[in-house]
């Protein structure tokens, strides 16, 4: 395992922060620090800071700047403690918060989904409704389902996969997430079936998003979907993409599912239906957050496939999908436990709003960040050049790519610059495009038969 960052380091940097008044560069808190940090040190803790919402950063690329996240947790409980919830979500959080001793143990409540009534009953409010449509709305015209999530997919497969896969205890960090996606290139020290969790997310979100105009509330999505997302992950491989014909229980919960196959598939396809039946895309959306994981359709896997359920009515009407940015696991643990065990989805809807609200700000709105040149990019710059070259001259693919960028830093630059240079290079490769080839002294028909083998 890798080992873990010492706290008091992690502290000295965010108290270095908080005695700034503005966002500041790396080697501006290195000076603030006063001590010998190595910059791949430094770099390293504060990825890390990043990744925790601890820290936030201002601009992009050779602009970056970092600050403290005033708003962010310091740990699990205290953002589980700062998240703005309503009164009702938090005496359902009071009533899960009990230990398991004290709470009733229940069953499956076929009255919960019966009582429900499409475009009569609604879990969120008519204002409620008409705030997400605002915030999601996005000014594309009339175009054919998924146009958005297709323009937005290269990060929307990294912050959904990473957001959903960190709701399950995945340790992978959002820079981890990427080189996987990106570069195929797993984290050491980490268990391989992590890898494989977040690789089963890409593949499910480029389902739904690539096939926006096929997939609905039906059988043929909602068991591909669980079944890309559970492919490799069940000790049954025939229980991927199918129907549960086992009984089941849930870890640290009074609630005992349905364990008679043939009513867990007539209240499967009765969640389809019903679902299919509503008109407001965010009711869908939310229902299906609300109701797939209650039943526990499947052998595993069932709060993973919700999530991403619940994107299949925003990516066909063209809305901001959602990516769960910035959710507590003990908070969305205790809301799913609050629909579980009392059928009470205050909680959960406040897990639902706030995320949304975050994952439209990310985007909708375009940040253009002019700066100064980051002095890195400067002193390395014909590296930099020669490097990227040289990847796009002998038509490497991407796994080839960070290989080799990862074997020239070791052999020319010192230990502490090899980092840094390594996740510079791979933004420029990632970045680089028909507008911006030529300052890497790159012809043409050397771009285009370069990307042919890089896609």
């Amino acid at each position: 395992m890798a080992k873990p960052i010492p706290e008091a380091e992690l502290r000295a940097i965010e108290k270095s922060l908080k005695e700034q008044p503005d966002a500041i560069s790396r080697a501006a808190i290195a000076e603030v620090l006063g001590t010998d940090v190595p910059p791949r040190t430094l770099q390293s803790h504060l990825r890390y800071l990043v990744d925790q919402r601890r820290v936030m950063t201002v601009g992009e690329g050779r602009a970056t700047k970092y600050r403290l996240a005033k708003e962010a947790p310091q740990s699990v409980n205290e953002s589980v403690e700062l998240w703005p919830l309503s009164k009702s979500a938090k005496e359902v959080q009071g009533i899960v918060s009990q230990p398991l001793i004290k709470r009733k143990i229940v069953g499956y409540n076929k009255d919960f989904l019966n009582s429900y009534r499409p475009n009569k009953t609604a879990y969120l409010t008519d204002a409620e409704r008409a705030h997400l449509r605002k915030l999601g709305t996005v000014p594309i015209g009339n175009q054919p389902a998924g146009t958005y999530a297709r323009q937005i997919i290269d990060r929307l497969l990294i912050d959904l996969s990473w957001n959903s896969s960190r709701l399950e205890g995945n340790t992978y960090t959002l820079l981890d997430t990427k080189r996987l996606l990106e570069f195929g290139k797993q984290a050491e020290g980490r268990d391989r079936i992590e890898a494989q969790m977040i690789l089963n997310h890409k593949d499910a979100i480029e389902f739904l998003v690539n096939t926006a105009d096929e997939i609905s509330f039906n059988r043929y999505t909602l068991l591909n979907l669980h079944g890309l997302l559970a492919n490799n992950l069940l000790s049954n491989h025939l229980a991927e993409g199918r129907l549960r014909r086992i009984e089941v229980g849930i870890q640290g919960s009074s609630f005992l599912p349905l364990a008679v196959p043939q009513l867990i598939e007539e209240y499967f396809e009765q969640i389809l239906n019903t679902a299919q039946a509503i008109k407001d895309p965010f009711e869908q959306s939310f229902f299906m957050m609300v109701q797939l994981p209650y039943l526990q359709p499947f052998d595993d896997v069932n709060k993973r496939t919700s999530r991403l359920a619940a994107n299949i009515s925003l990516i066909k009407a063209n809305l901001i999908p959602l990516s769960f940015l910035d959710v507590p696991r003990d908070l969305y643990t205790q809301a799913i436990l609050g629909v579980y065990e009392s059928n009470r989805i205050e909680l959960l809807k406040d897990v639902y709003l706030l995320p949304y609200q975050r994952s439209a700000q990310r985007y909708a709105a375009v940040r253009q960040t002019v700066g100064e040149p980051d002095p890195f990019r400067l002193a390395h710059r014909d590296a930099l050049r020669h490097v990227v070259r040289t990847i796009v001259l002998k038509m490497y693919n991407r796994k080839d790519a960070l290989k080799f960028i990862e074997e020239w830093s070791a052999e020319n630059l010192p230990a502490d610059e090899s980092a840094q240079f390594m996740e510079v290079t791979e933004d420029e490769i990632l970045t680089l495009h028909e507008g911006n080839f030529a300052r890497y002294k790159i012809r043409p028909s050397e771009f285009e038969a370069w990307q042919k083998s890089w896609n």
